[in-house]
């Protein structure tokens, strides 16, 4: 994947893992579109890095993806690479499912709803732009899940496997379809200073973009970059591990 002179929108861009990835991207050339629910998430990253350009929008709600698909196309007729990066991550046990169903809800749609369906409404645009590439950022966690996290883990694993059906879908008409599968990174997913442990976040996305530079589909890094290539009986006992602690 070449990083520059490329038209990218990324959902969830203002933080974390996103706001890596745009700056990267905004660094080596390409004009850089952020979108996120919060106008001052979006307007801070937008001081720190002034040549990103900015959207609110709810990716939980198909209004807003529509509307947000539309306005993209229309005010960056060169778009040519969306980026599924936004994520929620709520700890739970299952016979809490139905107290608060609308937040668990939005978990689903955002992290597995709204990466097959921004793909959908973009991908007729995005075939006919040289360079086009949808990259979905799944997580280690779509192979060996934490049973604390289970809707996380399940729309990261349906998201991973969309992915690998998508590519091949895609492939006669010249769109690129990778995906990222980090491993814990030290962000605010889940909520502030819930990953202290995890990897810096700048290390990540230095070390998974030089990976994609070199025409890899599937990167991972650390602990993810095992489980994405473990086998059956290692990814079980890795379950195992991970949740008897």
């Amino acid at each position: 994947m070449n990083l520059s002179h490329n038209t990218v929108l990324i959902t969830g861009g203002a933080s974390g893992i996103g706001l890596a990835l745009a700056t990267r991207f905004l660094n080596a050339g390409s004009t850089v579109i952020i979108c996120g629910r919060r106008a001052d998430k979006l307007a801070e990253a937008q001081q720190q890095h002034p040549g990103l350009r900015t959207r609110v929008a709810d990716v939980a709600t198909a209004a807003d993806r529509a509307a947000l698909a539309t306005w993209a196309t229309i005010e960056f007729p060169n778009l040519n690479v969306l980026v599924n990066n936004a994520g929620i991550q709520n700890r739970l046990k299952i016979d809490d499912l139905a107290a608060d169903w609308e937040t668990r809800r939005q978990e689903i749609a955002i992290n597995f709803e709204a990466p097959i369906h921004l793909a959908a409404l973009l991908l007729p645009h995005l075939r006919q732009q040289p360079g086009a590439a949808i990259l979905n950022v799944t997580s280690g966690l779509a192979f060996a899940p934490l049973a604390g996290l289970p809707l996380y883990c399940a729309t990261k694993a349906a998201l991973h496997s969309f992915t690998l059906s998508l590519r091949q879908q895609l492939l006669p008409m010249g769109v690129e379809v990778l995906e990222i599968v980090p491993p814990a990174v030290d962000t605010d997913l889940g909520s502030p200073g819930l990953h202290p442990f995890g990897v810096p976040v700048d290390a990540f996305a230095d070390a998974v973009m030089a990976r994609l530079v070199t025409g890899e589909q599937e990167v991972g890094f650390g602990t993810s970059e095992q489980a994405r290539l473990a086998s059956r009986a290692e990814a079980d006992a890795s379950f195992q591990q991970m949740n008897t602690r």
